[in-house]
């Protein structure tokens, strides 16, 4: 992936006062988006960072860039290296890691979604099996469930 040879530092200095403000803007929305989906804040701030900046960040950039702790940095950084959204870099000559946005994240985050849609699939499956037919309403609603899980799998697997 070929980077931008303007560093975000340079790209922050030579901004106008809106671009500065939807930039913000887009990273703090984010934060709350992932929060919302169950995520840290701090790690959609992260994943927003990285976006819209083309060179890699270490732990100190984003520390200063969000004003978090780098404890809270490394946390979120991790959980999304893990979702498979980010990875670790590195510059020859430093000690420090760098991160930046993996080349079609979206796509693991897909296959995250339809991995846990498979689970929760088998999940309604087995406890409908299990239990008798005379408990009628929870029939009723593992069956609406098991539904709605079959057509956002089939909506995911249009997707990828």
């Amino acid at each position: 992936m070929k980077k931008s040879v303007q560093d975000s530092n340079t790209i922050a200095s030579s901004m106008d006062e809106a671009t500065a403000h939807t930039i913000e803007h887009f990273i703090e929305k984010m934060g709350l988006i992932a929060q919302a989906d169950g995520l840290p804040r701090i790690a959609g701030r992260i994943l927003a960072v990285l976006v819209i900046y083309d060179e890699p960040h270490s732990f100190t950039d984003l520390t200063e860039k969000l004003a978090v702790s780098r404890g809270s940095i490394s946390t979120n950084t991790r959980l999304l290296v893990n979702l498979g959204l980010i990875e670790r870099s590195t510059k020859k000559g430093e000690r420090q890691d760098y991160f930046v946005l993996r080349e079609n994240p979206y796509t693991s985050l897909m296959q995250g979604i339809e991995a846990r849609t498979q689970e929760a699939r088998a999940l309604l499956k087995a406890t409908k099996s299990d239990l008798p037919d005379v408990l009628e309403g929870a029939q009723t609603r593992l069956s609406q469930m098991l539904d709605f899980y079959n057509k956002f799998s089939e909506a995911v697997k249009s997707l990828t």
